[in-house]
């Protein structure tokens, strides 16, 4: 499906669950989402696994215990601008979510997914977008997690990068080296569960909600400048995670009612 913001989409997500990695991670890539959802009444929380306490190219500037502190009060206000209140630390260390024993994090989410009952859950991909491992293991995580414990109908949705930006981005993809080769993962169009492109305004306050994780953004921001980072940062995608054992006894379900269907009516029916 894709959208320039509708009501119908937002309102569709229901209660919201994003579970990411590092500060930052929920706003680049659901930031309009959850502002969009809040703003229509929804529920939203937001998981970080890590405190993003390595996430600097200026050590000697920002040591760890530094760098974990001013990111935490960075998440705060970025929050507070996407009008999000609700959140959780995992407490993991930054670069070593591979090394926490799996059934020891999927245990943290599930009873999270059990308190929250979400309707929509956000995360990674298995690729993690960028390919960084404690993305790809949050999304393994939050994976098994939703097959545990996610209510009936809940939809588990993966970020993604929509097909139609790759030639547009590509160079100041290529230019930041934010991807390893072979990344990131393009998805067409047909393939999109949700695909937002944001109006200004909330374009906007997505921009304001990175600006304030500035240990973060602000070196890049300059670098790009304001009005490209906002049209490279104004679009959400996600795919559905087909590949879970709940999304395949859904379509399992789904096919088979379908079928009966057809039988009694004749009637071809689409979802």
């Amino acid at each position: 499906m894709t959208t320039t913001g509708s009501a119908t989409l937002i309102d569709r997500l229901g209660t919201v669950l994003g579970v990411w990695a590092h500060p930052d991670d929920e706003a680049y890539l659901s930031g309009g989402l959850m502002a969009l959802a809040r703003d229509r009444g929804a529920r939203v929380v937001c998981v970080t696994a890590t405190r993003g306490e390595l996430g600097t190219e200026h050590p000697d500037v920002w040591p760890p215990d530094r760098l974990a502190a001013a990111r935490t009060y960075e998440l705060a206000r970025c929050l507070a601008i996407l009008g999000v209140h609700e959140h959780h630390w995992l407490g993991h260390a930054d670069g070593g979510c591979s090394a926490v024993p799996p059934a020891q994090a999927v245990a943290r989410l599930r009873d999270i997914i059990g308190c929250v009952r979400p309707d929509t859950v956000l995360t990674f991909g298995p690729d993690g977008i960028t390919g960084h491992p404690d993305h790809r293991t949050v999304s393994a995580w939050t994976t098994a997690a939703f097959e545990q414990a996610a209510p009936p109908g809940a939809r588990l949705l993966y970020a993604t990068f929509a097909e139609r930006r790759a030639a547009r981005w590509a160079p100041l993809n290529e230019r930041l080296g934010i991807f390893p080769p072979g990344l990131p993962v393009l998805t067409p169009e047909r393939l999109l569960a949700v695909d937002v492109e944001l109006d200004a305004g909330t374009a906007d306050r997505k921009v304001r909600a990175l600006a304030a994780q500035r240990t973060q953004t602000a070196e890049l921001m300059a670098f790009v400048g304001l009005e490209r980072f906002t049209a490279w940062v104004g679009d959400e995608s996600f795919v559905e995670a087909a590949g879970t054992a709940r999304a395949r006894t859904a379509a399992g379900t789904t096919s088979r009612a379908a079928g009966t269907t057809a039988a009694k009516t004749a009637t071809a029916a689409s979802a």
